[in-house]
């Protein structure tokens, strides 16, 4: 598959995943497209055929995200959202996740770490889930696929948004 060249992800531990992927864009770039909402809803869609009704993102420490995707072809909604417990800009970023029909059991916590060098940028983004069960039946789904279609989204917004 195409986004196995860019996109790598890991089990660590027992309950945690960690996804990587280098952005040829500067770092600031980069956590703007994941932190401002008329940005975001332009690339994290997952995979084709889904928009974002909803994106909503008070980015303080105590302040919270909402998300509610809708696939077009038949208006299946899934929403999720969580708090943020940590905020670096333009480097870290630690929010809690939880979906509202939850396909894997609990809460997770998802960490963002953006690194930047001879401007390209790092984005790893770690997430720990309650349990290892939990987090296996995440590494079962459809979940890869879908984060390296938003992925592909995102690069093609930087490139986009960098010539501006």
């Amino acid at each position: 598959m195409e986004y196995a060249k860019t996109l790598k992800v890991a089990a660590r531990g027992d309950r945690e995943i960690v996804m990587t992927r280098v952005f040829a864009a500067q770092r600031k770039l980069v956590w703007d497209a994941c932190t401002k909402p008329a940005l975001v809803k332009r690339w994290l869609l997952g995979p084709d055929g889904w928009s974002m009704p909803v994106c909503e993102i008070d980015l303080r420490v105590g302040g919270s995200y909402r998300y509610v995707w809708r696939r077009d072809r038949d208006g299946t909604e899934m929403g999720m959202g969580g708090v943020y417990r940590e905020i670096m800009a333009p480097e870290r970023l630690v929010a809690t996740e939880r979906f509202d029909q939850s396909w894997y059991p609990g809460e997770a916590v998802s960490t963002l770490v953006l690194a930047e060098q001879d401007g390209k940028t790092t984005l790893t983004q770690s997430v720990r889930y309650e349990s290892p069960e939990a987090r296996d039946s995440v590494l079962k789904s459809p979940m890869e696929s879908g984060v390296a279609a938003s992925y592909d989204r995102l690069a093609e917004v930087l490139a986009s948004t960098s010539t501006k």
